[in-house]
């Protein structure tokens, strides 16, 4: 007997696992990795597996919307923050993790919990009881099916790419060197130089190399632009990556004092420091053609891959249009769906969306008193039912997700300062993101101060 059964593993359903359990409801969490079945991006059967970058980008919370939503997840006692926070990895001013032992760490804490019970299956239909959806971009086709047929509408599909990850003593230092752009936050990425001569060689070798062919089902599927695979991003200029990824500026070369014309960078993605990541590398094109385009960057003539690129593709439902204000789905109810099925884009942003999936699913179940969660603690404090306000990071990505954006027109999306209500009046360029950060902090307090809901 459980008192909500979660559907998926990753980042949005540990949290929200987490958040249930620690307000002392129990739960049944179906993971089918690990259980006979796996997906075309996972590598291993661990809870919450970072499948793409090891990054949770910015951890700045007084001048990006990233970082102020890490903040505000940490003030809700966030597993997936206290576990990067435990492991994180030298990325400059940005928050990046050793996934594997990150990925351990929430296992680890999830397993260990009383009140979860994880079960590796793969469930193919919608269950009847209170239940939340967190199967992420990759959900397998028979569930798949039963959300198609439950929302009446068919599921809004897009490509996402995975980037190589380099061996750090493949990597010639003689040529590259460590540094971040405009030295903020340390000496944390490796830099590879390339001049003039070498950048164009290696924009024509990316628009002759061979492409992973897509499926006639699949040739009309978008690519979510803040995942971009290299060779796309090439074919629209031969300018676009020394704007984009392998933009040179802040970036002096020790060796000649100037910035070079382009720059690929790697970052740190492990403990260790043995493995590091092609940051913006992404890519579709055949394993063979990336090494041996990849090998004409200078400082990775001798590179050797832990992995590299893929390419998957992602689904996620029409959420503004299937949804109500509290992750609900209109036409049942008893299902909530969290993460990137929703469309919100990033690790943090669908751990977020996991954990406020979770506080409004425990508000309703104490309300309620299922027979499940007779007899159990007082409702905690922190475990809120209102919605956070639309100035929070948190609440300004829930308001999107839930009627904020055009259903028609609905694409993945990454938390930014531009959900948020604007800021009346006029302000200096420079103070904005200063602003809408102190909103938002003082919007969280007075949040947190409300009094809950009664059990």
């Amino acid at each position: 007997m459980h008192d909500i059964h979660i559907i998926g593993g990753g980042l949005a359903g540990s949290e929200a696992a987490w958040q249930l359990a620690e307000a002392g409801l129990t739960v049944r969490l179906s993971e089918m990795r690990g259980g006979g079945d796996s997906t075309p991006a996972h590598e291993s059967d661990e809870l919450a597996e970072m499948v793409c970058s090891n990054s949770f980008r910015s951890d700045d919370a007084d001048h990006n919307a990233v970082g102020l939503l890490h903040q505000e997840m940490r003030a809700l006692g966030s597993l997936v923050m206290r576990a990067a926070d435990l492991h994180r990895v030298p990325a400059g001013s940005a928050l990046a993790v050793d996934r594997e032992a990150f990925a351990a760490e929430v296992t680890r804490a999830i397993g260990q919990h009383p009140n979860v019970a994880i079960v590796r299956e793969r469930i193919d239909a919608l269950p009847e009881g209170p239940a939340i959806i967190a199967t992420g971009p990759l959900t397998a086709p028979a569930l798949a099916d039963s959300i198609a047929e439950a929302t009446g509408a068919g599921a809004l599909a897009f490509f996402d790419a995975i980037a190589p990850i380099v061996h750090r003593d493949s990597i010639d230092m003689d040529i590259c060197w460590m540094a971040a752009r405009w030295d903020k936050g340390g000496k944390d990425y490796i830099n590879c130089p390339m001049d003039r001569e070498q950048y164009d060689a290696f924009i024509a070798a990316l628009n002759a190399g061979e492409k992973t062919e897509f499926k006639e089902w699949e040739r009309d599927t978008p690519y979510f632009e803040g995942c971009m695979p290299i060779e796309v991003m090439a074919e629209r200029g031969p300018e676009t990556l020394r704007f984009g990824p392998m933009k040179p500026v802040g970036l002096d070369n020790p060796r000649t004092g100037r910035w070079p014309h382009a720059v690929v960078q790697l970052r740190q993605d492990n403990a260790l420091g043995t493995l590091w990541n092609m940051v913006g590398f992404q890519t579709k094109l055949k394993h063979a053609d990336q090494v041996c385009i990849f090998r004409t960057i200078p400082g990775l003539q001798k590179a050797e891959f832990a992995r590299l690129g893929g390419i998957h593709r992602n689904s996620f439902i029409r959420s503004p249009e299937l949804l109500d204000r509290e992750l609900r789905l209109k036409s049942h109810p008893n299902i909530r769906f969290a993460g990137q099925i929703t469309g919100c884009e990033g690790y943090v942003e669908s751990a977020a969306i996991g954990l406020l999936a979770a506080r409004f699913a425990g508000a309703e179940l104490r309300r309620g008193q299922s027979p499940a969660s007779e007899g159990l603690s007082p409702f905690p404090p922190l475990f809120l039912f209102p919605a956070p306000p639309p100035e929070t990071a948190l609440g300004a990505l829930l308001g999107h997700i839930t009627g904020g954006a055009e259903a028609a027109t609905y694409q993945p999306m990454n938390i930014s300062f531009g959900l948020m209500p604007p800021i009346p009046g006029r302000t200096r360029k420079g103070d904005r993101k200063q602003i809408y950060t102190d909103r938002a902090r003082a919007a969280l307090a007075g949040w947190l101060a409300r009094e809950p809901l009664p059990a």
